[in-house]
């Protein structure tokens, strides 16, 4: 992350918004990272994850932004250098949309230090058939035991959970969800 004495993301750079694993993994070294909101969608584990956190067999799950009238998600927005704004979008969109569970889009974001900035975002496509509407206690089964190409379903929850806490943002429904993971993983070993 740059320091803040160092040049930083403005209108002209290219913003993203990462609300799960792209803010402890971007896959780029960001101009800028900044906690920012995003109104009108929420935060939630929704999405079967048969790849990366799970498989076919025993599918685990990944977080998308849902829609929801009142809404809004905090995470990170993150300022994408304008020498590598190609290659680094690239590498997101073959990330993120590699199947059409998410949709891509561009949306305004507020900055915790009170600038607007557009920024990509990839949201559920509740079409898709790896959406779900899963219960509290369906998602703490389904993380403590899947795991996928990328690792244990439950580091990606972990993760996602530490690196929240870090920049300041409260999650209870991750913080919950942790808890009950923890609870699982005891009682199975």
């Amino acid at each position: 992350m740059k320091s803040s004495t160092e040049p930083r993301g403005g209108a002209d750079c290219t913003w993203v918004f990462a609300y799960g694993s792209l803010i402890w993994d971007p896959g780029f070294d960001p101009q800028e990272q900044v906690v920012a909101r995003l109104d009108g969608w929420y935060r939630r584990f929704c999405l079967r994850s048969l790849r990366y956190r799970g498989t076919f067999d025993e599918p685990g799950l990944v977080l998308a932004l849902d829609a929801g009238e009142g809404s809004y998600c905090e995470g990170v927005a993150l300022a994408i250098p304008p020498a590598a704004e190609e290659p680094v979008m690239a590498s997101i969109r073959a990330r993120e949309l590699f199947n059409p569970a998410y949709r891509e889009i561009r949306a305004p974001l507020q900055l915790q230090d009170g600038r607007v900035v557009q920024a990509f975002t990839y949201v559920v496509n509740r079409d898709h058939a790896q959406y779900g509407d899963f219960t509290p206690a369906q998602q703490a089964e389904m993380i403590a035991t899947a795991a996928g190409e990328r690792g244990p379903n439950v580091d990606y929850l972990f993760n996602t959970a530490e690196h929240l806490s870090k920049q300041g943002i409260a999650d209870p429904m991750l913080d919950r969800l942790s808890a009950e993971v923890r609870t699982l993983q005891r009682e199975l070993t």
